[in-house]
């Protein structure tokens, strides 16, 4: 262990880790065998790496986060563009991050930092890309794999080996099929599947966990039917709902969003949805 002032009296470091000057750990962090801290990083109260952990550049890990053997935090962009330029990351307090997760700090064609929130999950082998800015509750399941820039909100739930493209939004309590290959938006409360994948309903199943009632979901699941599955110009569709459902705060999250997204980047398709695929109504 190198020389350094700032690690806290209360913090626990084992002697064949690696903690560069100017790093900052705070109390109660317990620091595991063979980690590598550079000089930028900061730990905030009860951080926990267990084995083998690196972490890199202007680092912020949140309080209480635990970060599992293998993880990697604040390595360089995977992006040719980038000269070394001072850019960061960000792990929220209490995220987990499991074995070989990676989440590389942010570039400057971005706003320079990699965000993740508080309380997400991020399981084995996942990869946050450059400049992402991933919400709390998020749960990323085993190699999930972000490209650079994507944008997911609160309590999205990623299925493992789902691959995401690089600029994509996620919206908040959207659901993503494990295996599923999403290169276009995805509104809130939503629930894709396949490669490429395709809109196949709500969340339902989510939306119910978190609490959302049944007044909620029908009102949404009546959106999407009209949004969605109706004939007809999308964008007659849009201003169709934004009247049908003014002063609805869920579905107007929806239209914001669709309002809200880059011409570039298309919206996801829909698919058959999951009602029509079983040959029955959903229950609300």
């Amino acid at each position: 262990m190198s020389g350094v002032d700032s690690i806290a009296p209360s913090a626990l470091v084992h002697a064949s880790s690696v903690i560069a000057p100017g790093a900052v750990i705070g109390p109660g962090c317990v620091i595991g065998p063979f980690c590598t801290i550079g000089p930028e990083a900061v730990l905030e109260e009860g951080v926990e790496l267990l084995s083998h952990v690196v972490i890199e550049g202007r680092a912020r890990i949140g309080a209480g986060a635990k970060l599992s053997a293998f993880a990697s935090v604040g390595l360089p962009p995977q992006d040719l563009k980038y000269k070394g330029e001072p850019t960061g990351v960000e792990i929220g307090p209490r995220t987990q991050l499991r074995e070989h997760v990676t989440v590389h700090r942010g570039s400057v064609g971005g706003d320079g930092v990699t965000r993740v929130g508080a309380d997400c999950l991020l399981m084995a082998c996942s990869h946050v890309g450059h400049d992402c800015q991933v919400g709390d509750r998020v749960i990323l399941a085993n190699n999930v794999m972000l490209g650079g820039h994507v944008r997911l909100g609160e309590q999205c739930f990623l299925g493992g080996g789902a691959a995401i493209h690089q600029t994509v939004r996620i919206g908040r309590h959207a659901m993503v099929g494990g295996l599923a290959g999403v290169t276009n938006d995805v509104p809130p409360f939503a629930n894709v599947f396949g490669l490429p994948a395709r809109l196949v309903g709500l969340n339902v199943v989510g939306l119910r966990r978190r609490g959302f009632s049944r007044e909620n979901l029908h009102a949404l699941r009546a959106a999407y039917r009209l949004l969605f599955r109706e004939a007809g110009v999308f964008a007659e569709r849009l201003e169709a709902a934004a009247q049908r459902f003014a002063g609805d705060a869920l579905v107007e999250e929806v239209i914001a969003f669709l309002r809200a997204g880059d011409r570039r980047r298309e919206l996801i398709r829909p698919g058959r949805m999951a009602a029509e695929a079983n040959g029955e109504e959903e229950e609300g």
